[in-house]
């Protein structure tokens, strides 16, 4: 209709026709009579809700058939449509139809008292029609005077979104029970035995514009875990939310500064639940329901833990010198080691990780102690023209992590590069400087340690190994993704707005899956090299990880359990592809301006 419109504007305006002319026979067309018509009748609908054409449908396809049934002779089409509506999915819809059609779903609301004492304060009677969802509301007793007010209501539930209950109001009845001198438990209990409909008398409260004092939406990310359950100091615990480290909440009210309410992202309820404030987190004591991240060591002076020389066996058949083997569970499919050369770039950090000396070392500047239970955190969409965010993996020895950044970088050498680590050993016959490592005086490893430049460092065979952030640095400035592998203790080292680190947790997979894995694989370890893998490293692999999440799940932003090491691979790309161009969840001071 719309187009045949623009078709006769067009031709009218084409011709000598006058104006008026030309609006006459546009409103006089039977096109545009029809579709005036159909505004009508939506802008009807708007108005009223739609109600069933038809309250017996089954009824009414009843009478057809028996008409066609009738008919001396039935035409093609109608024998048609018989079988359709003689079909019993048809019948079951048009039975559906009408029970729907038929059925009252309004509320049947009791009747307002008559009785009302003239002299009585200004009541308000609030009918709520009780469902599945909880009711949104928390109540408490004025110990002076023995009432009960409403306390809070939560947002998003049945009494916020009737906008009929406010805090402060008093509760006088609750379906003709007087609440006065009754206990909070006993109310509650009067509210979970009714059904149907719920009828409060309350004295309104002063009324107040808390939408418009209400602060914008605020997001963060849990440090600490929390269940309400487990809080004695919770007003009530059926109104809390649980939630963990590295939850995503969205905070949608803080005007009690004690109790926030708050929903866990993605959210799938539009109630919002309790959780305690800063504020209170940081008031009280409250070691009995949440716990600490672990506190990260600072700048712990280099420990030699291997023992005697004579004691380390060495691997030289493979050609893997002791000095860069992985003496601590490292599981490897690959001998392969050193410096590699790819289309005329060189790929370092292809040698074994120095997982021996990071576990005997880390550096932090600060020690981090838990200054806040959460963290605000922004949406983040990096641009072309930013740097790349360094990208972290952790995960417990002989889950694969070194050999999936090995596998990564040799995947696309022009785009990943690991860091070159320091060392203050000797340079062998065809290594050079910033290539296989940057082979540095002891003076100036021990300058560098007293500056915090290393994020973990280590003594092995007299000889000191570390990963400077400066090495990081120069991967990025270069223009490539930084891909590093390091202890979980040692990312708060990085973890900043220069480097906005994408930190992937590689999880190991079940028991049974890793000895499926690890059948052909070998492990190194300071007591036994080159030998196949036990169930007691398995064992030992899950704890550390369940370790490693229990203590620094807040900083992981992925996880990715190592079925297989091809698979395992490709899903870490799509991962790193997505942080790097993808919105992602990111501390608020990193977006900070330096001012």
């Amino acid at each position: 209709m719309l187009s045949n419109m623009v078709q006769e504007v067009r031709l009218a305006i084409n011709s000598d026709i006058s104006g008026s002319e030309v609006l006459y026979s546009l409103l006089s067309a039977p096109w545009l009579q029809s579709l005036l018509k159909v505004y009508e009748c939506l802008l009807k609908f708007r108005r009223l809700p739609p109600s069933p054409y038809l309250l017996y449908a089954s009824g009414l396809s009843h009478e057809i058939l028996s008409n066609i049934r009738a008919a001396p002779a039935p035409s093609p089409e109608a024998r048609r449509l018989y079988n359709l509506l003689k079909s019993p999915h048809l019948q079951a819809l048009l039975s559906a139809h009408d029970t729907v059609a038929q059925t009252d779903y309004e509320p049947v609301l009791p009747p307002l008292p008559e009785d009302l004492p003239e002299d009585e304060e200004a009541m308000r009677i609030v009918c709520l029609v009780k469902n599945k969802q909880p009711l949104g509301a928390t109540i408490k007793k004025d110990e002076d005077t023995g009432e009960i007010f409403i306390a809070r209501v939560i947002h998003g539930g049945l009494a916020d979104r009737s906008g009929l209950l406010h805090p402060g109001d008093l509760l006088v009845e609750v379906n003709g029970n007087p609440v006065e001198g009754l206990d909070p438990e006993q109310v509650i209990q009067i509210l979970v035995q009714s059904q149907g409909t719920i009828l409060f008398k309350v004295i309104p409260n002063t009324p107040q514009s808390t939408k418009s004092q209400q602060p914008a939406l605020l997001y963060v990310r849990a440090m600490v875990d929390y269940c309400p359950l487990q809080d004695p100091a919770i007003p009530c615990p059926d109104a809390g939310m649980v939630f963990s480290r590295g939850d995503l909440l969205e905070i949608v009210d803080q005007t009690d500064v004690h109790w926030w309410q708050a929903r866990k992202l993605p959210s799938t309820s539009a109630c919002a639940g309790l959780i305690p404030s800063t504020s209170l987190f940081k008031s009280k004591q409250r070691e009995t329901w949440w716990s600490q991240p672990f506190q990260a060591h600072t700048c712990i002076k280099p420990l030699n833990v291997v023992g005697d020389e004579d004691d380390v066996k060495t691997n030289d058949e493979k050609g893997v010198t002791a000095d860069e083997e992985d003496f601590e569970s490292v599981y490897s499919e690959e001998a392969e080691e050193g410096t590699h050369m790819m289309d005329g770039v060189y790929i370092s950090g292809f040698r074994r990780s120095f997982r021996l000396w990071r576990r005997m070392t880390s550096c932090s500047p600060n020690s981090w102690a838990l200054s806040s239970p959460y963290e605000e955190v922004v949406s983040y969409q990096r641009q072309p023209d930013d740097p790349h965010r360094l990208v972290i993996l952790v995960g417990p020895s002989g889950v694969g992590v070194n050999e999936l950044r090995k596998r990564l970088i040799k995947l696309n050498p022009h785009t990943f590069q690991g860091n070159v680590p320091h060392t203050t050993r000797p340079a062998r016959d065809g290594e050079e400087t910033g290539r296989e490592y940057h082979f540095v005086t002891k003076e100036l490893f021990d300058y560098m340690v007293c500056n915090h430049r290393f994020l973990e460092y280590g003594e092995y065979k007299g000889h000191l190994y570390g990963a400077s952030i400066d090495a990081v640095r120069d991967v990025i400035d270069s223009g490539r993704m930084c891909v590093i592998d390091i202890q979980p203790h040692s990312i708060l080292s990085v973890r900043n707005k220069t480097f906005k680190p994408y930190v992937v947790f590689i999880k190991p997979p079940s028991k049974e899956r890793l000895r499926e894995t690890r059948r052909e694989a070998r492990i190194f370890t300071s007591h036994v090299v080159n030998r196949p893998f036990k169930d007691v490293d398995f064992e030992k692999m899950e704890d550390a990880a369940r370790f490693m999440e229990e203590k620094y799940g807040q900083f992981f932003d992925s996880v990715i359990v190592n079925e297989g090491l091809q698979d395992a691979c490709i899903q870490l790309f799509n991962t790193i592809q997505l942080a790097q161009e993808g919105p992602q969840w990111i501390p608020a001071t990193w977006l900070c301006s330096d001012d």
